[in-house]
């Protein structure tokens, strides 16, 4: 069985005041064409928190970047205004960030201090997150920040009942984007925030004015951040029934677990719930209470395939229970609990069995 974590008795690395600290932070930007993507986009890098940004998109043509923002171009890279830059990026992502760090570090292109990447109007985002889990050289130098959905509130009611991709790309975001509220009723408007709130709880949302949001919300930074925590606080006691259970196939809610774990026994645990239903559990993150361990370990793995583990020098809050966030599809949170439950009694049997 291929295993999401080492086993080992420190496979986490140095410790980190915050998760990704030190490494370049990369937020991935989704949401089906037409939804205002590309205007969000060219006010975040106008913007003075956007300054120093490397974008990656599929087709320069889809964000739309006009000549007045435009300084010069080359055949993949684009210099911007504000210290920006654009690249295009194939089929290869992979090889677009490792080129991008390797001309940055050179000097050949800006000194960027973070990456957006754009998505295709219709694209699945999880590849996108798969590829900055299992490749570890990109790992060493980016750090996903987070997933942004955007989303239409004109078409929104009607995209959940014909797109799958459309309710993915809502159910898996760290945070979301409602654009052309105007054009919406009160009425309306309120279906579509009960709609997002069922999809993905966690996700703090706000809406654009005129196509442009609050930038340091893209970047999940302040009050963003403060919201997801909140979220994730009141959904950690919410009851285990999901009211959009027969509705919906996407569920997320959180799991804790209130005694300190070993290491190993964790990480066999969250091995065999991967083997056993990782087509199906979307995204896993959240805080770990490692045995020995001042500080929580920060886990992150999109179905079957983990970012590399971070120990923090110490805990976000007063809470020191371990806080796993679960996206899964057509599993319910009581399901996971007793599959999480029976695994790590089973990885507890095996750590005392080799120690006996």
């Amino acid at each position: 069985m291929d295993r999401l974590f080492g086993t080992s008795a420190q496979p986490f690395g140095r410790q980190l005041s915050r998760p990704g600290a030190g490494k370049l932070p990369v937020t991935v930007i989704t949401g089906f064409l037409g939804a205002g993507k590309s205007t969000l986009i060219k006010a975040l890098l106008a913007s003075p928190e956007g300054s120093g940004t490397a974008l990656i998109i599929n087709e320069f043509g889809e964000v739309g970047i006009d000549d007045a923002l435009l300084r010069e171009s080359s055949e993949k890279t684009m210099l911007l205004g504000n210290g920006c830059l654009c690249c295009l990026s194939g089929t290869d992502l992979q090889l677009t960030l490792r080129d991008l760090f390797a001309e940055r570090l050179r000097g050949a292109i800006p000194d960027f201090r973070r990456v957006i990447i754009e998505t295709s109007g219709l694209a699945d985002p999880s590849p996108i997150l798969q590829t900055l889990a299992t490749d570890r050289t990109l790992d060493v130098h980016y750090g996903l920040e987070g997933l942004v959905t955007v989303v239409d509130t004109a078409t929104a009611l009607a995209s959940v009942e014909h797109s799958p991709e459309w309710t993915k790309q809502v159910a898996l975001a760290d945070r979301i984007v409602l654009t052309k509220t105007d054009l919406a009723t009160p009425e309306q408007l309120a279906q579509v925030r009960a709609l997002l709130t069922e999809l993905a709880p966690l996700a703090p949302v706000t809406e654009a004015a005129q196509g442009v949001a609050d930038p340091a919300f893209i970047l999940g930074e302040g009050e963003a951040r403060q919201e997801a925590q909140r979220r994730s606080a009141f959904l950690c006691e919410a009851p285990a029934v999901d009211p959009g259970a027969h509705r919906q196939p996407y569920k997320t809610f959180v799991i804790t677990i209130d005694r300190p774990l070993p290491w190993s026994v964790f990480a066999h645990a969250l091995d065999t719930l991967a083997s056993l239903r990782g087509p199906d559990l979307l995204r896993v993150k959240g805080f770990v209470n490692v045995a020995g361990r001042a500080g929580p370990v920060v886990v992150h793995f999109v179905q079957h395939l983990a970012h590399q583990p971070e120990e923090l020098t110490s805990w976000p809050s007063p809470d020191h229970r371990t806080r796993l966030v679960f996206i899964t599809r057509q599993l319910t949170r009581e399901r996971v609990e007793g599959l999480l439950a029976a695994v790590l009694a089973m990885a507890e049997d095996s750590e005392e069995t080799a120690h006996s």
